[in-house]
C-alpha cells in the first residue's frame, strides 16, 4: 500500500494507491489482482474488490469502478452503483459513502480532493487519456461542481517510468505536432525510438489548469515488479494476461450531518 503525503495529513478522507500484494488471486494474476476486465477467475476478482472495500469499511457495491477505455470522458457518481463499471476514465462524487477506485497496469492512477465543497475523484490517465484532455475535463466538470482548483490537492500515484517506456517515431510526432513543447517529454535513443515521460507530461497537464497542490508517489510500475501490476512487462515477458492494482478514495462522513 502507499499513501499520498498530502491526502494523508488530510483527516476529511481516506485513500490509497494499493500494491499487487495482498489479495488472493494466483500465477501472474497473484495476488491483489483487481481487474474485472481481466482474464483472472471472477471469484477471485470479486474477493480482491471485496478485500479494498473492506480497507474502507464499506459495502462491496459501494466502491465505484471505471469501464477505462483511455478517453476523455467524466462523470459525476451521486449513488452506488452495484459493480457495474461506469464507460469514463474519471469520476468526481460528493458522496461520502461511496469509495471512487480507479485500475491501472502502467498508466497513471490519479486521486483528487477539493477540499472546500469536499469533492473528491479518480482519473485514469494513460498518454491517450492525457493527450486527449481527462485531466482538462475533470478539472471543469469539478468547476461545474462549485469545486476551486486553489483547494484542489492531487497525488500521482505509481506508473510507467521514462525508462521503460519505448515508444516509436509515429509516437512521438504525433505529440510535437500537436505541441512542440511536448518534444521536453521524450528521450530519443541510438535504436531512433523514443522514450516518454508519463509522469512529466501527466503533472505538465495538472499544472496547466492551475493547480499547485501535487505529489507523487514515484514508484516504477514497469520495473517494481514485487509491488506493481505492469502491461509492457507482461508483453516483454510473453505473458498473455495482466493484472491490475487499484487506487481509490473516499470522504469520511461530516459527524454535523
Amino acid at each position: 500500500m502507499f499513501y499520498s503525503r498530502n491526502l494523508k495529513i488530510d483527516s476529511s478522507i481516506e485513500h490509497c494507491f494499493f500494491s499487487r500484494n495482498n489479495g488472493v488471486s494466483e500465477g501472474i494474476y497473484k495476488s491483489l489482482n483487481c481487474g474485472i476486465g481481466s482474464n483472472d477467475e471472477n471469484s477471485r476478482v470479486k474477493k480482491n474488490l471485496e478485500i479494498v472495500a473492506k480497507n474502507f469499511k464499506v459495502p462491496t457495491n459501494h466502491l465505484i469502478l471505471m469501464h477505462q477505455t483511455h478517453s476523455n470522458k467524466v462523470a459525476v457518481i451521486e449513488s452506488k452503483n452495484n459493480l457495474k463499471r461506469l464507460d469514463c476514465d474519471a469520476m468526481l462524487t460528493k458522496n461520502s459513502s461511496l469509495v471512487l477506485g480507479v485500475l491501472t497496469a502502467d498508466c497513471a492512477p490519479i486521486l483528487i480532493y477539493e477540499k472546500e465543497n469536499k469533492i473528491i475523484g479518480c482519473i485514469h490517465s494513460g498518454w491517450k487519456g492525457a493527450f486527449n484532455g481527462v485531466i482538462e475535463n475533470t478539472v471543469k466538470k469539478l468547476k461545474e461542481l462549485g469545486g476551486n482548483t486553489n483547494k484542489l490537492v492531487v497525488s500521482v500515484g505509481p506508473c510507467i517510468d521514462q525508462k521503460n517506456y519505448e515508444v516509436k517515431e509515429d509516437f512521438y510526432s504525433k505529440f510535437v505536432k500537436k505541441s512542440k513543447t511536448y518534444d521536453s517529454f521524450f528521450l530519443k535513443s541510438e535504436k531512433k525510438t523514443f522514450n516518454f515521460d508519463l509522469r512529466g507530461f501527466v503533472n505538465k497537464k495538472l499544472k496547466d489548469c492551475n493547480i499547485s497542490q501535487i505529489d507523487n508517489i514515484s514508484i516504477d510500475s514497469f520495473a517494481s515488479k514485487s509491488e506493481y501490476f505492469s502491461h509492457r512487462r507482461a508483453k516483454k515477458l510473453g505473458e498473455n494476461d495482466y493484472g491490475r492494482c487499484i487506487s481509490a478514495i473516499k470522504k469520511i462522513p461530516d459527524k454535523n450531518n
